[in-house]
């Protein structure tokens, strides 16, 4: 066995031991990095300068701007509003709730761009209100928990700013606008789905709202609205980068919910940062980690292995971009994203290319995979959020979410084999 098998071995190893193991992310990534390096006798400097060279990048300082915006509009009344004006549109008819929690992860993606903050604002307001309205709690939760995934593909999302980032810097306002219609899609489809089994279990209907109510609610949650339509027309128009929106975004939010809501003092304020800094500690030393081990596979040349394994299987386009998908819907059940993102993408991006995807469209696919792998178990951060908001053990919550994986995946291949679901609307625009 040569020296650069036993360290491939070494490295993905020692890793996949270390999360069965249950230690955090970042530090397996970095303690399998530094096993590897010291095998093959390289100073141990060169997994810090990766692990600094991982962070040390402009791009990622809309990362930081994004949660900070997204937490601020979360605890400053948005959240409350964007339901109201769900109720307004979608509220009237049968199973209405259902389809109020998912119009709102909808208009509340495009402001957090986080499942987990989706679920966690938009599911402590509508899981209790819908089981006090007749509705199972399992079935609540898991509408919740589903619906939250447009928040990924709906921008802006700080996860497409990593995979750009990962690709080599790809265009986001392009990534932005490639994950509009998928995400809408979605939601689309989880609301046909909601209320055929309304219909089924008898769930109610929701009151009709009148117009001088709806227009007062509709001009309340405008201002939260802009927030999407400020970042990315900002994005789109050559006003200012990524970066920037993401830094006009978090003030934007800052003056609607401090000075035009008024619901956020200077002391909730102040909590509001240090839940921002609590997110950011466990997220950027995940991203200078999985540089680190991303910097091995590709010196080790196993994103070539696995392009030579694949095609070595099968030569057909559409059986290998299925592979793709499963492998990704497979890691996606055992590992967080961001780091999925930063090691998958150099290593299925060639492949994809030789088929003739799309870096967008590639993007777009993985983070619904990944996006899908939030929500199964053993590490899908979203439904242990779900579970607990819901109080709903995670077998039951997991077969209630059945149905809506297999929208999800029937969307997923929708979105693989027919490009234009995903290529139309940035090829419109950019």
């Amino acid at each position: 066995m040569s020296q650069t098998e036993v360290a491939i071995i070494l490295l993905v190893g020692s890793f996949l031991l270390f999360i069965i193991g249950r230690l955090p992310i970042a530090i397996a990534l970095g303690t399998s990095a530094m096993i590897t390096v010291l095998y093959l006798g390289f100073p141990v400097r060169v997994v810090v300068q990766s692990m600094v060279s991982g962070i040390n990048k402009v791009a990622l300082l809309a990362i930081p701007f994004f949660i900070f915006a997204g937490q601020i509009m979360s605890d400053g009344g948005i959240s409350n509003r964007l339901v109201s004006l769900s109720k307004v549109i979608v509220g009237r008819f049968r199973g209405g709730l259902a389809m109020v929690n998912i119009l709102t992860s909808m208009f509340f993606g495009g402001i957090s761009g986080s499942s987990v903050a989706d679920t966690s604002s938009i599911g402590t307001i509508l899981i209790p209100e819908m089981v006090k309205d007749g509705y199972d709690a399992d079935f609540s939760a898991s509408v919740t928990i589903t619906s939250s995934i447009q928040g990924i593909l709906i921008p802006p999302s700080h996860n497409m700013i990593i995979y750009s980032m990962a690709a080599g810097g790809l265009s986001v306002g392009a990534l932005f606008m490639a994950g509009v219609v998928p995400g809408i899609l979605l939601g689309i489809s989880q609301m046909i789905l909601s209320y055929s089994i309304a219909v089924k279990r008898g769930y109610p209907k929701g009151d009709k709202i009148g117009v001088r109510a709806a227009l007062k609610i509709s001009r309340e949650a405008f201002l939260g609205l802009l927030t999407p339509v400020i970042i990315i027309g900002g994005v789109l128009g050559g006003i200012f980068t990524a970066t920037e929106s993401a830094a006009v975004a978090a003030l934007w939010a800052f003056i609607v919910t401090m000075f035009i809501y008024k619901e956020i003092d200077f002391k909730k304020f102040k909590q509001i940062l240090m839940s921002t800094l609590m997110t950011l500690v466990v997220v950027m030393p995940v991203i200078a980690a999985a540089n680190a081990f991303g910097y091995l596979l590709a010196y080790l040349k196993v994103p070539q292995l696995v392009l030579d394994g694949l095609l070595g299987i099968t030569s057909n386009k559409y059986l290998l971009l299925l592979l793709v998908n499963v492998i990704l819907l497979i890691l996606g059940m055992i590992m967080d994203m961001a780091p999925l993102i930063l090691i998958c993408t150099p290593v299925f991006l060639p492949l994809v290319q030789t088929l003739g995807m799309s870096p967008i469209h590639f993007g777009i696919i993985m983070l619904l995979n990944l996006g899908i792998g939030l929500l199964t178990p053993p590490v899908g951060v979203t439904l242990f959020v779900g579970s607990t908001i819901s109080k709903v053990s995670i077998e039951k919550l997991f077969k209630s979410t059945l149905p809506f994986y297999v929208s999800m995946i029937v969307l997923l291949l929708l979105m693989t084999y027919i490009e234009p679901i995903v290529m139309w609307l940035p090829r419109l625009v950019m």
